[in-house]
C-alpha cells in the first residue's frame, strides 16, 4: 500500500466504499456476474502488466492473452478448472509470438498472474455451501490486514519493513495488520452466526475459530508479500502505480496485489485438503 496524504486517503476511502459492496455483491450472487467481475479484474490487471512491461503498442499481444482469459472464465464457470488452466497456458504461448525477446518471460509471468487472479476466486466460489464464506473470509483477512497495517504503521512507526522496495511500510504495521486479521478470523464464526441465516446459510456452524485464525495468519503474511512483490515489479520498470484507474489507489494491480497472493494460497490450501472441486470446503473445514 502506498502512502496517502489526507486528500488521497479520502479518495481511497471513497473508492473502497464503492468497490467493496460490489465485490461482496458479486460473490453473493454467484452467477455469471461473479465470473464477469473477476474476468474484468483479470483483464485490467493483464492490460496494466503488459503496459508496464512492454508499453502501450501491444494490442495483438493483449488480444491473444485476453481472449484466452475470457474463454477460460467461461470454462471455469462450467466447473472445468483443469481445462481453464490449460487455456491460460495456451494464451500465454500465443501471446509470446508478439512479445520482444527480452520481454517474453515477463509477459508469460503477467498472463499467469492475471490468470490466477481469475481462477482462484472462481474455484473457491464454485462450492455452493462454503464458497461465499470462503470469499468473504478472504476479503475480511486482506482488507483488515491492509487497513490496519496502514493505520498502525502510521501511528506506531518504527523500523522499516523493506525500505528498498516499499520505504513507507513498517514492521509495526505489518505485525499489527496480521494480528488484527487473525482476531477478525477468530471472531468470524460468532459474527456470522449472529447474522441472519440467509447470509451464510449455516456454513459457519462447522468452522472452528482456531483453524480460521491459523489460516488467517498465513494468508495475511502472504497478502503483505504479494503487496511487496507488486511494488518490486513496479520499481523494476520505473513506475509508481500500475495505472490510474482507481482514485486514491492507482491501478487494479495496486488494489488486488494482496488479494491475489492470499486467493492463490487459499485455493492451493483448499485443493490440497479438499480436492479440486471442494476447495472452499478444504480451506475452511479441518
Amino acid at each position: 500500500m502506498k502512502a496517502a496524504g489526507p486528500g488521497n486517503l479520502v479518495l481511497r476511502i471513497a473508492s473502497a466504499l464503492v468497490l467493496a459492496p460490489v465485490a461482496l455483491g458479486a460473490a453473493w450472487l454467484n452467477t455469471w456476474v461473479f465470473a464477469l467481475f473477476w474476468l474484468a479484474a483479470a483483464l485490467l490487471v493483464l492490460w496494466e502488466w503488459i503496459h508496464l512491461v512492454a508499453g502501450r503498442r501491444h494490442l495483438l499481444m493483449f488480444s491473444a492473452s485476453a481472449s484466452a482469459l475470457a474463454v477460460a472464465a467461461l470454462v471455469e464457470f462450467r466447473e472445468r478448472p483443469v481445462a481453464a488452466a490449460l487455456l491460460i497456458v495456451l494464451g500465454a504461448i500465443a501471446s509470446l509470438i508478439f512479445a520482444q525477446r527480452g520481454h517474453r518471460l515477463w509477459i508469460a509471468a503477467g498472463i499467469g498472474y492475471a490468470g490466477t487472479m481469475l481462477l482462484a476466486p472462481m474455484l473457491l466460489r464454485a462450492d455452493p455451501d462454503y464458497g461465499f464464506v470462503a470469499i468473504a473470509f478472504l476479503f475480511a483477512i486482506v482488507w483488515t490486514t491492509d487497513v490496519m497495517a496502514y493505520f498502525i504503521g502510521r501511528a506506531v512507526g518504527g523500523p522499516k519493513l523493506c525500505p528498498p522496495i516499499s520505504p513507507k511500510k513498517t514492521w509495526s504495521g505489518a505485525v499489527g495488520g496480521t494480528l488484527c486479521a487473525v482476531a477478525v478470523a477468530y471472531a468470524l464464526p460468532r459474527v456470522g452466526q449472529a447474522l441472519p441465516a440467509a447470509v451464510f446459510g449455516g456454513a459457519l456452524d462447522a468452522v472452528k475459530p482456531g483453524v480460521l485464525a491459523a489460516v488467517a495468519l498465513g494468508l495475511s503474511v502472504l497478502a503483505q508479500l504479494g503487496d511487496l512483490l507488486e511494488s518490486w515489479i513496479k520499481r523494476r520498470f520505473g513506475a509508481k502505480d500500475a495505472s490510474h484507474l482507481i482514485p486514491g489507489h492507482g491501478g487494479v494491480m495496486d488494489r488486488l496485489d494482496g488479494f491475489w497472493a492470499a486467493a492463490v494460497a487459499a485455493a492451493a490450501i483448499g485443493i490440497a485438503h479438499g480436492g479440486l472441486h471442494n476447495a472452499a470446503l478444504g480451506l475452511l473445514i479441518w
